[in-house]
């Protein structure tokens, strides 16, 4: 089924869209592959999260979403809300395309921000539309007095192009205010250049250019999506997407703001995650002070690791949001990206193992601790430990053909996760070098959701996200070594409840 193009009013084109939805979202919560604590729509395709926001004592999440099929469309906004940040309720979708600036079969209601302006809900997004073979991409804005129904400004777009330093991509507006002004952040690009345009304004309808924020040095890619910016303890960070920086696809940079220059200078620079699907991050402050990040679970087709969006495509849906993670400053000026602590209500049977030798070719753990859903936080000591590598089996099918791998290196301090055999659909082994140094302790969290693997290491500086997609029965584990034994310190597994 195609959306319709023709002008239509916004209130009909939500009804559509939502009628859509209605018709199949039976039939696909049945489907076995459906996360249970990893955010999702109803049915249908979903990309990068926007407008996260704490509003009113509840999260709200909203999303990229084409509620007419499981492959990208034009471009919706889901929405829904948390009391907790795991288990969400479904809202009416928020915008749907409707007007000359963002009516289009290959654009729509591109991503953006949530702010609350004295009590009113408001979406700041970009609208994209295709004219004789050209992208227009502006600014624009929509508010909500009851936090569910939203209206399109008259005076849309807010940013009716991009300044000299952009191009005609210009788009994922971020929003938030210091002292007295609203400032945005836009991601654009220029000769190739990756950068983040900043703007400024009073009432969020009338924004001025402020200048570049940001801007890569060559080397950071040829378009900069879904930039974020704020302030963490006495410094400030710009998260970006780069477009064209090879296997690096979530950046963050820490430095210094000069609000009355508007410049950023920056002096360090990280990955938020080194896996091959999360993407878009976008951060909100919550009700407790902590800067909360949230992104899609998936990939583009520009990334050298790309494939197709998932075989779940075929069971009417496609995409999902990573786990909620903290974003807190290191010591040494680096990012951590934890777990939220509230992620632990889900916890039910608990296993554990403390002070327990793994030698190569043993059986560690018990059949009845595998799951589909579940979490496992292991401590290896690496004292004096002449093991050639340490890792895990997750997901694996009794026969052992299909399994996934999560392998640490001792002599390279290379992790590695390996999917060549988790499924018919998976393919690849991503790696990267871990900061742990000497005879310190290996410490892994891991959180397995049916068809996502989260992995947090190096105190949380270091995370890795993967999709593999096994059958429902693929469901053992196990734990070893290989070249020589290791001292496992403890092994904690907790099967997991569904949020859903």
């Amino acid at each position: 089924m195609e959306i319709p193009i023709k002008r239509i009013s916004h209130r009909e084109a939500l009804l559509k869209a939502e009628h859509s939805i209605a018709k199949i979202k039976d039939t696909v919560s049945k489907d076995l592959s459906r996360l249970k604590y990893h955010f999702m729509a109803p049915a249908y395709w979903i990309n990068d999260p926007n407008g996260l926001i704490f509003y009113k004592g509840e999260y709200h999440l909203f999303y990229q979403h084409y509620p007419y099929g499981s492959k990208w469309g034009p471009m919706h906004w889901g929405h829904a809300k948390s009391k907790d940040l795991v288990h969400w309720e479904h809202l009416p979708i928020a915008l749907a395309p409707s007007e000359p600036y963002d009516l289009d079969d290959r654009g729509g209601c591109f991503s953006g921000s949530a702010v609350d302006d004295n009590g009113v809900l408001t979406l700041l997004y970009t609208g994209t539309v295709i004219k004789d073979g050209k992208l227009i991409q502006t600014q624009c804005l929509a508010t909500s007095e009851d936090g569910i129904t939203f209206e399109k400004y008259e005076g849309n777009p807010v940013i009716p192009g991009p300044s000299e330093d952009g191009s005609a991509d210009f788009r994922d507006p971020k929003v938030w205010k210091h002292d007295q002004f609203w400032y945005m952040v836009v991601g654009s690009r220029k000769y190739d250049t990756g950068k983040a345009l900043l703007y400024k304004s009073s009432d969020l309808r009338a924004w001025e250019y402020v200048g570049v924020l940001a801007e890569s040095d060559g080397t950071m890619g040829y378009m900069w999506e879904c930039p974020d910016f704020f302030a963490l303890g006495d410094r400030h960070v710009l998260l970006f997407s780069p477009m064209g920086m090879g296997n690096r696809k979530t950046v963050y940079l820490v430095g210094d703001m000069d609000y009355e220059t508007g410049k950023f200078t920056w002096d360090t620079m990280g990955d938020i995650d080194h896996g091959y699907e999360y993407y878009a991050p976008q951060s909100f402050l919550d009700g407790k002070g902590r800067r909360v990040i949230i992104a899609w679970l998936n990939a583009w087709d520009w990334m050298p690791w790309f494939k197709n969006f998932g075989p779940t495509e075929k069971n009417h849906w496609s995409g999902a949001m990573s786990a909620p993670r903290t974003v807190e400053l290191d010591t040494d000026g680096r990012l951590r990206f934890a777990p939220v602590e509230e992620l632990q209500v889900l916890r039910r049977e608990h296993y554990r193992l403390v002070n327990t030798i793994v030698s190569p070719g043993a059986e560690v753990l018990p059949k009845y601790a595998g799951s589909d859903c579940m979490e496992i936080m292991a401590e290896f000591q690496l004292t004096g430990c002449k093991a050639e590598e340490i890792g895990f089996v997750l997901r694996a099918s009794s026969d052992g053909t299909q399994r996934t791998l999560l392998v640490y290196n001792v002599r390279t301090n290379e992790l590695r996760f390996d999917r060549n055999q988790s499924d018919g659909w998976s393919e690849g082994v991503q790696s990267v070098t871990l900061e742990r140094s000497g005879e310190e302790a290996l410490k892994l969290h891991i959180f397995i959701d049916t068809c996502v693997i989260e992995v947090y290491t190096d105190n949380d500086r270091t995370v890795m996200t993967n999709n593999i997609y096994p059958d429902p029965s693929s469901i053992n584990m196990e734990v070893f070594s290989i070249g020589d034994q290791v001292r496992m310190s403890s092994i904690d597994i907790w099967k997991l409840r569904s949020a859903w």
